[in-house]
């Protein structure tokens, strides 16, 4: 998804599985800019260090060291990234889990496997409404 001006809008890929990020990412680099970490702190790291932010966060919920939730939390606590989209992606269709995604603030919660016509659709509409 391009603006204006043709340049291509940029997401970061949070998840431990190469197997993921790299799907996703051939799925999505014909519209985004894609950069991918494999790790909380990685993502971290990468968002603190790369300007301007991206347009989306897709954040995994289970990984090693630190799970998605908390690094939900470290980002939102960094003044000039709380306020972008950040989408869980998990394996875990869990009602609860699907509830504290929303009671957070997340813009989205997604189970994998995903069907990526859909995704691309759920992307779309994510970064449509932060405009």
């Amino acid at each position: 998804m391009a603006n204006i001006t043709g340049e291509k809008k940029k997401i970061l890929l949070v998840d431990d599985d190469e197997i993921h990020l790299t799907t996703a990412e051939l799925f999505l680099k014909d519209e985004y800019e894609i950069h991918k970490t494999q790790s909380g702190a990685e993502a971290l790291e990468f968002l603190q260090n790369n300007k301007p932010a991206p347009k989306l966060i897709m954040l995994d919920v289970m990984m090693p060291n630190m799970n998605g939730w908390e690094v939900f939390k470290k980002i939102r606590a960094i003044d000039f990234l709380k306020n972008i989209p950040i989408v869980f992606l998990t394996s875990e269709d869990d009602e609860e889990d699907k509830k504290r995604a929303q009671k957070l603030g997340a813009a989205d919660y997604i189970i994998k496997p995903f069907n990526f016509t859909d995704l691309k659709r759920r992307i779309k509409d994510v970064i449509t409404k932060t405009k």
